[in-house]
């Protein structure tokens, strides 16, 4: 099984005060029984580590990059896939999604993932499914 990890679904992870921890940290236990791929890009670990220094600190940036991070695949966005990005976001031409929303739905298309670890309703909206505990 391969998945889509989002932001939304790091940074539950880890914080436990998050109103999607439990669940994300069943949907993450779940997923490591069945050995399933973790699929990222470079974009979602800049807005994680941003978002995690932000509102956790360095500590949790630190367990984040050496605990968490090796546990993922990482596409890195080349500049194709910014610009496919961009147009997608033009596209839209809504507010609340973000370039990195964006980006991943890119990849996710190009990589033929339906399936997206959040908690993050643009997802849905763009057409994926979301993971459940």
């Amino acid at each position: 099984m391969r998945v889509f990890v989002d932001t939304s679904a790091l940074f539950a992870l880890q914080d436990a005060g998050d109103l999607f921890h439990q669940d994300a940290v069943k949907i993450f236990n779940q997923l490591a029984t069945q050995a399933a791929e973790l699929i990222t890009t470079s974009y979602v670990l800049i807005e994680t580590v941003a978002l995690t220094q932000r509102r956790l600190g360095l500590q949790a940036v630190k367990d984040f990059i050496q605990n968490l991070e090796p546990l993922l695949s990482v596409v890195w966005i080349t500049e194709d896939l910014h610009r496919k990005a961009e147009a997608l976001l033009l596209h839209l031409d809504r507010r609340q999604v973000s370039l990195v929303d964006c980006a991943s739905f890119v990849v996710m298309r190009e990589l033929g993932l339906m399936t997206a670890f959040a908690n993050d309703p643009h997802f849905t909206d763009a057409g994926f499914s979301l993971l459940a505990p």
